[in-house]
This record gives C-alpha cells, sequence and structure tokens, in this order.
C-alpha cells in the first residue's frame, strides 16, 4: 500500500481490533507486572496459537471452532500454570519459558510438513491486524464485554486460577485478530511506561500509550508498506520510552504499591 490507499475502511476495522486488545490487556498487563510473572503471555498466547494450528490441520475451519481450540489449549495451559505455581512457586517464571517453548516448538513440528506452514505460523506470530474486517470483530466484541464485566466484578480479589482463567480468555480472543507478538506488546509495553507515575494515573496513561501506538502504527504501515504488526510493536515501545522518561523519578527505581 502505498499514501493513497490511506482508508479509513482498511485502517478503521484494524484499529477498533486494536481498542477490543487494549480494553482487556492494559489493565491485566498492570497484574502481571505486579505478580512479577512477565512471561505468562507469551506463554498463554503461543499455546492458544498452537490450538488455532491444531484445529487447522483438523479442518476445523468455522470461526467459532477455531475459537473454541484456541481457548481449550489456552484454559488448558492456565490450569497447568496454576498447578505449578501451587506446587512450584519459587521457579514459576521458569516453568512459564518451558511451557512456552514446548508450545512454540510443537506448532513447528505440527507444521513441519504442512505445504503452507511457514506462511501458517508467521501470521498467527505477526498477526495480520490491517486485513481484519468489521464482520470478525463481533464475537471478539461479545468477548471483550464479557471479559471486562469479569475483570470489573472481581478486581484485586481474583485468586490464582480466577487471574488465569480469565487471562487465558483475553488472550485467547486477541490471539487470532493480532498475533502472539503484539499480545505481548499490548500487555506488557504499555504498562512498563506507566509504571513510575502515581497510582491512579497508570492505567489512563498505558491506555493512551497503547490507543497512540496502534494509531501510529497502522497509519505507518499503510503509508510505508511495512508489516503492521512489527511497527506498532516499534511504536508502542518508542512511546513507552517517551512516557517513562517524562515521568517523575525516571531514574529511580519504581514504587511497588
Amino acid at each position: 500500500m502505498n499514501a493513497g490507499a490511506l482508508d479509513l475502511s482498511i485502517i478503521g476495522p484494524a484499529f477498533l481490533a486494536g481498542l477490543l486488545v487494549l480494553a482487556t490487556h492494559v489493565p491485566l498487563g498492570a497484574q502481571v507486572l505486579k505478580r512479577g510473572i512477565v512471561f505468562i503471555d507469551l506463554a498463554i498466547a503461543q499455546i492458544a496459537a498452537l490450538g488455532v494450528i491444531a484445529a487447522g490441520l483438523l479442518e476445523l475451519d468455522a470461526g467459532w471452532m477455531m475459537q473454541g481450540a484456541a481457548g481449550g489449549a489456552a484454559l488448558l495451559g492456565a490450569l497447568l500454570l496454576t498447578w505449578t505455581e501451587k506446587r512450584w512457586p519459587d521457579v514459576q517464571e521458569a516453568q512459564i519459558g518451558v511451557l512456552f517453548v514446548l508450545a512454540a516448538t510443537g506448532g513447528l513440528l505440527l507444521l513441519a510438513h504442512h505445504p503452507h506452514g511457514g506462511e501458517h505460523l508467521r501470521d498467527l506470530l505477526a498477526g495480520q491486524i490491517l486485513w481484519v474486517r468489521y464482520d470478525q470483530l463481533a464475537l471478539p466484541a461479545l468477548g471483550t464485554a464479557v471479559l471486562l464485566g469479569v475483570i470489573a466484578l472481581l478486581g484485586r480479589h481474583a485468586g490464582r486460577l480466577g487471574f488465569y482463567l480469565v487471562f487465558a480468555l483475553a488472550v485467547t480472543v486477541s490471539v487470532q485478530l493480532v498475533g502472539v507478538y503484539l499480545v505481548f506488546a499490548s500487555l506488557i509495553v504499555p504498562s512498563l511506561g506507566a509504571r513510575s507515575y502515581p497510582p491512579g494515573r497508570r492505567l489512563p496513561l498505558a491506555f493512551g500509550i497503547g490507543v497512540a501506538g496502534y494509531l501510529a502504527g497502522l497509519l505507518l504501515s499503510v503509508t510505508t508498506d511495512l508489516p503492521p504488526g512489527a511497527l506498532i510493536v516499534w511504536c508502542l515501545t518508542a512511546l513507552a520510552i517517551a512516557a517513562h522518561a517524562a515521568g517523575p523519578g525516571a531514574g529511580a527505581g519504581t514504587p511497588r504499591h
């Protein structure tokens, strides 16, 4: 695409998809940082992607079947991580890393003999956000609304199991829209950029970083013909760095309250 192709019919649904992802991922990302389990999003997203790969190989092509496969895989991963945290809490981050690499290599093995395996894997990792259509957003929008209600209801009182299950469902909704890389970036990067600010300002600022990052990345993509997912990740990171640098006590340690 080029500058002449800048069209709301392309940018609109992609930007809306980004807003749906940010709606759940920004508050969950703040909890991830607080709990010190940063790589859980990569692990659960990769497990959900593994479910999508398995569904594709079984020719379960209907949208709800793909979502069901991704959701089922993510929920199983969440239950496993709940158990490992209870059993071996001192090495939970390492266990999350092992689960991630198992899911990632499992996808490689499943697609090893698939004629379009490399392309399929790339789409799951980097996403195809620029090609999202409005009609594809109905189910994710419903899922996001339900999850926001659950997050608001549970608040900070969600136990270990509740947090992991809500997290798994949120990732399931987003991974097919934006890909594994953007799932991770949407969860972690905005919250990192806002972490040095007073508690009451962190969430709004993180949302602002996320919204601006998605919009900038999409605009750059349609004008430069570069991959949108990668550009959004870089825009999110640049904005997060700028926000942190402009924040109070940027060079000092961050308060944990």
